[in-house]
């Protein structure tokens, strides 16, 4: 499957050269919208829906829907984003949006042209933030707030965590390191979103996210 890439500011899932990118052809038979503006480009028409196997739109927390429309829209139409926790290099995984009327042979060809590259895709409905942000930020906050009520140190937490779960990183360790304001802008835009007291900000989330306005 070839498909075409066009640029539309900075790309969370794609910040720098992947084998993805680099197998893209300007005539392609398919359209991938990457940056913090493929929504908005996708929605002034940059992109005609119209014979292409499948045009794929960069999310970042919101819904596809945002773009696309709720009920009715482009059946070739799909969203993705690679999971990302702050300034880490963005991972493997891709979670490919599709919506109730998008077509499955557009889903499987966006599937494939991912997974040709060597990326691992999981398909999902529609919901702000996708799977892992929708599992994983309320544990995090959860970890973030414990420590703020002197249930252990930070250390210990950790430490607790990783022996017995298995973890490889604690969570207070992997989120100071990879950017604790970075979760805040997540799960605050999840609080907005979705309104569940489980995803409000952990009060040293929202100290972090003062403290990196004010420094830039």
């Amino acid at each position: 499957m070839s498909y075409q890439i066009i640029q539309q500011g900075e790309s969370l899932s794609f910040p720098e050269t992947h084998a993805f990118v680099e197998a893209a052809s300007s005539l392609g038979d398919a359209v991938v919208l990457l940056g913090s503006e493929a929504g908005q480009a996708w929605r002034q028409g940059l992109e005609q829906t119209a014979g292409k196997a499948f045009i794929a739109i960069e999310l970042d927390t919101e819904c596809l829907g945002v773009h696309t429309g709720e009920d009715e829209g482009p059946a070739n139409v799909v969203g993705f984003a690679r999971f990302r926790l702050g300034d880490d290099a963005p991972t493997n995984l891709v979670e490919l949006v599709k919506k109730p009327f998008t077509d499955a042979t557009a889903v499987q060809a966006a599937k494939s042209a991912f997974e040709a590259a060597g990326l691992i895709v999981a398909v999902c409905n529609d919901f702000p933030g996708r799977i892992l942000n929708r599992l994983l930020r309320p544990y995090y906050n959860a970890a973030l707030r414990r420590l703020d009520e002197g249930l252990a140190s930070a250390a210990d937490m950790d430490k607790t965590l990783c022996l017995g779960l298995g973890y490889p990183e604690g969570p207070i360790t992997l989120l100071k390191r990879s950017g604790l304001h970075h979760h805040y802008r997540v799960t605050q835009a999840l609080y907005e979103a979705l309104g569940q007291e489980a995803y409000a900000p952990a009060r040293r989330a929202q100290v972090a996210w003062a403290r990196h306005r004010t420094a830039t």
